[in-house]
């Protein structure tokens, strides 16, 4: 592969449950099997994770009962040992080739038994799971190591641990050590879990080079109250750091006669890029997928460079440009696109192989015109749904289309949107092309994990990059030639020392920087760095070794998918090889776990493999979805246009009729009698899916008829009190708060800016829905911005986006802010010399986006902005003499009439609570 591979998380999830026999689990009987430890300890040397997890459990009962060891581990990561040790007895894992324990595989399976010990689970992990009888009083403690390198993604290392006990624990430890030579310059911790008064139970210490991160609860502080004996310890917990580099040619560090070189070199200019972006429209990508793909590339074409160069193609049955050659990324031209971008619909099949040739063909036409800038890159990024259906739909005839026409010259990078695709399909055409595959989750952050991949990409630092070693220091090397640098990223070499090498191993680094070659050199001496791993207790000795172990493993996976058949048996005999020297569970090696005599048969541990399609809920004998719905009648990708019904009964439906609105338009209980609705595709053409569910019918009202109630009956409740846009503390003030609500908006407002504070808090108001549609705080010093829709929290600094839903508990430490989220989904952004800052979804009356503000007396006095302006000079005149519920407000020269009114406090819990507010409207 020939471009850094993305950053992956590092993980685990423990859950240890007592399956029960009997109707009912009463509250007694849920900890018949008591998780009495359960210790988590993670080495990180030199981004090589080795994580070690103990957990030991008695069985309480008088009976015999059945313990799960369930967890999860990263995909990256491989498994290097599973034991249970029990009444002193140890039963190991024994890691075999995948061919020999398939014989164990296959009787399990004949048995009924569930055989795959490790299954696929979310978008970063994998599950393992063991079961086991225990005797009364018996003891049994499991223990699962497994290892992965750490990749650097858009400047961070992460490394994710789930704890999930389920139960309270009597000794409950984590321990993370990191060990970094190259000093540690950022160091952030997140849970879910965590809270202000979990708080306590986490210590984090770091020095110059080493992080020490412990949480170690009581059991009280694991209880979600005095009266509930359930466990508030259930989520994730994660610590992103990185590295200093101070040197340009990167760091080399030497452990027992292997050696790593990292290289990642700050401060490099950007190259201007030519792209060209091909987007799947076809008839399965409706509703929010394509809508969602448009969010993102209209995002996307916003960060463009203006050095940069662009174009479009979008494609369903046949594909088509935006236009006949490639762009300069000017703001007009910018604009241009996103108004094609925004009117991109899905219907028809799917014609990859002539899409894809049209992206070639437009850079081949650029290059031969020699409109391609001397040093530019070129990419390729291509975002599909579905397998081919139009046109040639043989994978591999694709493939080598592609790749004859590409010949080496550009980079493709391939994202698959959701499970319907071949990701074994997109992997390969990518790998062949220097690039990488992504698959994109079907969620709400479905176009912002398009706009991360994005970010990965944007930035080419280097191409055509070398390194070098005196051939008579270094042999068995990891792979040294890489195609392309990306900024966010590292490039990772590791080897073997000769014997008998000498004091001081030499690098250079050759690459091609815009118009220019250039060169990077570096060194390290061999004594000093084998010194500097050899005494810490928190080292993982001999992890050098395992690191070149996995990383070459890992490289020639990738080479298997893209090798031909020759090729392929020489690299699978070698990784094969590595894998059972190394006791790493690989696809080609299987864990082969034993069990005390008189229980069922060993269990084999096998690796998934991500190019396994999930949710196909497709007709047997159909290929995919198109083909389904074409064989229906030609809705969804051969969809038609918009036209008019004037009723339903004209449609005969096979079985209960429901619809699925696009989420862009309100949904109404509708009267038997609809008047002038507005369809896509016409319902005669319109089968229902197999649920019978019509999928993404574009349906809007266009005529209500509103019908006075009854005689006799009673007269409309009158409106309920609301919740005021915002609600402003005014501290020092004769009125100690304020209710603001918005009236008149156009466009985003400027809500608060204080420049000696550093931080901005801008936001859109919607004046129909009477709610604000988005806020956004902007921490400058940080660069951090914190952007809050209905949907979601979405977190960004250096180009990263995290993401976070409402009402799951969140605590963050950085440097420099607290942040903060309860279970009534209240996030607070706070540090010890600021505001404090909240947003909220608020769902009592008057639903919405919510701003709250703490600790204003921080405020300076250079505070502005449309609420701002409320923390400047404020007078307030007497009540009115007639009408003491009225009164003025001056500020800064401005009148605003005060009204006395009753509204619902937002910042209690929903429903909230009725005050006696000074308002304003704005």
């Amino acid at each position: 592969m020939n471009t850094p591979a993305p950053a992956c998380a590092c993980g685990i999830v423990l859950v240890l449950l007592s399956l029960l026999t009997g109707p009912q689990t009463t509250t007694a009987q849920k900890n018949d099997i008591d998780i009495y430890s359960l210790i988590v300890d993670s080495k990180v040397s030199s981004r090589f994770a080795h994580t070690v997890i103990t957990s030991r459990v008695v069985n309480r009962a008088d009976t015999m009962q059945e313990a799960t060891f369930q967890m999860e581990l990263p995909k990256k990561a491989f498994i290097t040992n599973f034991s249970m040790i029990i009444d002193g007895v140890t039963y190991p894992g024994n890691i075999k080739e995948k061919a020999a324990a398939q014989q164990q595989y296959s009787e399990a399976v004949a048995r009924g038994e569930s055989a795959g010990l490790v299954k696929a689970t979310g978008r970063k992990m994998e599950q393992f799971q063991v079961s086991v009888s225990v005797a009364p009083a018996a003891k049994v403690t499991f223990e699962l190591v497994y290892e992965e390198l750490l990749k650097r993604h858009l400047g961070l290392y992460e490394l994710l641990l789930k704890v999930r006990p389920q139960q309270l624990v009597k000794h409950l430890q984590m321990d993370i050590h990191i060990f970094e030579p190259q000093g540690i310059s950022f160091l952030e911790t997140e849970s879910t879990f965590l809270t202000n008064e979990l708080a306590d139970a986490l210590t984090v210490s770091q020095n110059k080079t080493k992080a020490h991160i412990r949480f170690k609860p009581t059991l009280s502080q694991q209880q979600k109250s005095p009266e509930q004996q359930d466990t508030v310890v259930d989520g994730n917990f994660i610590i992103r750091y990185d590295v200093n580099r101070t040197l340009s040619g990167g760091s080399i560090q030497i452990e027992n006669g292997y050696f790593v070189h990292y290289f990642a070199p700050e401060g490099l200019p950007t190259i201007p890029k030519n792209v060209i972006f091909v987007i799947d429209k076809s008839g399965s990508m409706q509703g929010k997928k394509i809508q969602q793909t448009r969010e993102a590339l209209i995002k996307i074409l916003d960060d463009l460079s203006p050095k940069d160069q662009f174009n479009l193609v979008s494609f369903s049955g046949e594909a088509t440009q935006w236009m006949p050659s490639l762009m300069p990324a000017s703001a007009e031209n910018v604009e241009k696109a996103r108004s094609y971008a925004s009117g991109i619909w899905a219907q028809g099949g799917t014609n990859i192989n002539g899409a894809m040739l049209m992206a070639v063909q437009l850079l081949d036409k650029a290059n031969q015109e020699e409109l391609l800038p001397f040093g530019s890159v070129s990419l390729i990024i291509l975002l599909t749904d579905g397998d081919p259906t139009v046109g040639e739909t043989n994978p591999k005839n694709i493939q080598k289309n592609v790749q004859d026409a590409i010949d080496g010259q550009y980079s493709l990078f391939c994202l698959g949107f959701g499970f319907d695709v071949s990701y074994a399909f997109l992997e390969k055409l990518a790998l062949d092309n220097g690039g990488l595959a992504r698959r994109i989750y079907e969620d709400s952050d479905s176009a912002l994990q398009l706009q991360d991949f994005y970010q990965e990409v944007a930035n080419p630092l280097l191409t055509a990059v070398a390194f070098e070693y005196p051939s008579n220091t270094v042999e068995e090397v990891t792979q040294d030639n890489f195609q392309l640098l990306f900024k966010g990223s590292e490039m990772v070499v590791a080897g073997k020392l000769r014997d008998q090498g000498p004091d001081v191993l030499t690098a250079k680094v050759n690459g091609h920087l815009l118009m220019q070659n250039i060169t990077f050199q570096t060194e390290a001496k061999v004594a000093e760095q084998e010194k500097e791993f050899q005494s810490p207790k928190y080292i993982f000795h001999n992890f050098m070794e395992r690191l070149w172990a996995y990383l070459t493993i890992q490289q020639l996976l990738e080479k298997i998918v893209s090798a031909s058949d020759a090729e392929k048996q020489a690299l699978e005999t070698r990784a094969l090889g590595l894998s059972l020297n190394y006791s790493f569970v690989t696809p080609l090696t299987s864990m082969v776990i034993t069990k005390p005599e008189g229980q069922e048969e060993s269990q084999v541990a096998e690796k998934p493999v991500e190019n396994e399609n999930r949710h196909r809920d497709i007709p047997s004998g159909s290929g995919s979805a198109d083909s389904w719905l074409a064989n229906r009648g030609g809705f969804g990708r051969q969809a038609g246009a918009p036209g008019k019904i004037p009723s339903l009964s004209r449609y005969k439906s096979p079985g209960p009729v429901h619809y699925r609105h696009l989420p862009s338009h309100p949904v109404y209980d509708m009267s038997p009698v609809l008047m002038g609705a507005d369809f896509g595709p016409s319902l005669e053409s319109a089968p229902a899916g197999p649920d019978g569910v019509f999928y993404d019918m574009d349906l809007r009202i266009t005529e209500i008829t509103m019908t006075a109630p009854p005689p006799g009956t009673s007269p409309a409740v009158p409106a309920p009190i609301q919740a005021p846009s915002v609600i402003l503390p005014l501290p020092g003030q004769s009125v100690d708060q304020l209710c603001v609500d918005i009236k008149h908006s156009q466009g985003p407002m400027n809500l608060l800016s204080d420049p000696d504070q550093g931080v901005e808090v801008t936001g859109q108001y919607e004046m129909e829905k009477a709610q604000f549609s988005w806020i956004e705080v902007t921490f400058k010093n940080l660069q951090l911005q914190v952007r809050a829709s209905p949907e979601h929290v979405v977190v960004t600094r250096n180009r990263r986006n995290s993401v976070y839903k409402w009402k799951e508990t969140l605590f963050s430490v950085m440097p420099g802010l607290k942040m903060t989220m309860d279970e009534a989904g209240l996030l607070l952004l706070s540090s010890p010399d600021r505001v404090t800052i909240g947003l909220l979804f608020w769902d009592g009356p008057g639903q919405g986006l919510r701003l709250l503000l703490r600790d204003t007396d921080r405020f300076s006095s250079h505070v502005s902005g449309t609420l701002g302006q409320f923390y400047q000079d404020l007078l307030w005149e007497p009540p009115a003499a007639d009408d003491d519920s009225k009164r003025t407000l001056s500020v800064q020269g401005h009148d605003h009439s005060a009204t006395r009114e009753l509204k619902l406090d937002y910042q209690e819990k929903a429903p909230g609570t009725e005050i006696s507010c000074w308002s304003v409207e704005l």
